[in-house]
């Protein structure tokens, strides 16, 4: 449900979104990087993912809807999820980062907005905020280095 229009995302299921946090796709291998999206960014991290895949990176992308369900499951799902030994992160949320570095770690980067009060049609304000696949891809790019 949004406001916005928005891809139906292979991997997305009510059983998965229930769950608060599961991965939408991933990398054959050991992932390099782990973009985490949390609604309308989800799409936003898919396509970056596409980029950064053909680039020669492995990427898996994890949905996040609810942080309270996703930290009601188990600590072995959420590993399975976030594995801690994947220290690369981006995570892109069209809100406060306010209780996300949880997920972000030390070596994680996010993409956020940290005022309030823009007023623009929305695509405009999102892509003047940094809600694009190129800066996703860029963010990325520079976490790994």
């Amino acid at each position: 449900m949004s406001r916005q229009n928005l891809p139906n995302l292979a991997g997305s299921s009510i059983e998965n979104t229930l769950k608060g946090g599961y991965t939408l796709s991933d990398s054959e291998g050991t992932p390099d990087l782990i973009l985490i999206g949390t609604g309308s960014e989800v799409s936003l991290c898919v396509d970056a993912a596409k980029q950064l895949t053909e680039a020669g990176h492995k990427v898996r992308v994890v949905s996040i809807p609810s942080t309270d369900l996703f930290e009601a499951q188990s600590a072995e799902y959420r590993e399975s999820v976030l594995p801690r030994a994947i220290t690369k992160r981006l995570v892109v949320e069209a809100a406060t980062s306010f209780g996300w570095h949880r997920y972000i770690g030390f070596e994680g980067d996010m993409i956020s907005i940290e005022r309030f009060g823009a007023s623009a049609p929305g695509g405009v304000c999102m892509k003047n905020f940094g809600y694009t696949v190129e800066n996703v891809v860029d963010r990325a790019k520079a976490l790994l280095g």
